[in-house]
């Protein structure tokens, strides 16, 4: 496995993604508005030529493609209702959930990163809907992230709705930032991973990448 270290200037003391106070005070329809104006600014700094059949529709396009596709996931009222269950089986053992396929954009350069989460949480009184899980990687993965922040935003979110500091998140992804521009090193990935609880002790971590197969 190929590691690359990304150069971050990044708070791992606060992990919300920063948002102005008046965030969500436009409508989505008024923000793509004011967005398909600036984007046409910027197309026409280019030397693009709006009136071309291929491009005049493009500003309104990426308008609504960040609005309702790539970045809804910063309005809170939309975060995914992770119902959970009581624990009836008595299951105290290890519970994973991997692979899960998120695709998000660097806040950096705006341009996409990409890959797998892996999800581990040993129940105690509750357990979650498997689907759950992938619901809440999407839900941090429709912003603009930072690959660090999105592993501490997933396993926080996991803690408070398991009410157990017994979870791991571990992402593994590719980043276009490094693979089509810069260095442009199309052959690394980065891994980032958040241990709590249990999961600090070697044994359960061990445990987890034997079943990864990360070991």
């Amino acid at each position: 496995m190929q590691e690359h270290d990304h150069d971050h200037d990044f708070d791992f003391s606060h992990t919300d993604t920063p948002m102005r106070p008046d965030a969500f005070d436009l409508t989505d329809e008024k923000k793509i508005d004011i967005i398909q104006h600036h984007f046409e600014a910027i197309m026409e700094t280019l030397g693009l030529d709006l009136t071309d059949d291929s491009l005049k529709g493009t500003p309104r396009r990426v308008a609504k493609m960040y609005v309702r596709e790539m970045f809804w996931g910063l309005n809170p009222d939309l975060k995914p209702e992770a119902s959970h269950f009581r624990n009836k089986f008595r299951y105290n053992e290890m519970l994973i959930e991997k692979d899960i396929q998120f695709y998000t954009h660097c806040e950096h350069h705006f341009v996409p990163f990409f890959g797998k989460a892996h999800i581990a949480y040993i129940p105690n009184g509750r357990v979650i809907g498997l689907s759950k899980l992938n619901r809440i990687v999407e839900y941090f993965a429709k912003r603009p992230q930072v690959q660090e922040r999105m592993t501490m935003q997933i396993s926080a979110e996991l803690k408070r709705i398991l009410g157990t500091e017994n979870v791991a998140v571990i992402i593994n992804a590719k980043h276009l930032c490094v693979a089509s521009r810069g260095i442009k090193d199309d052959s690394s990935h980065t891994t980032t991973s958040e241990y709590c609880g249990k999961f600090n002790e070697d044994i359960t971590r061990l445990e987890l990448h034997r079943l990864l197969g990360l070991s």
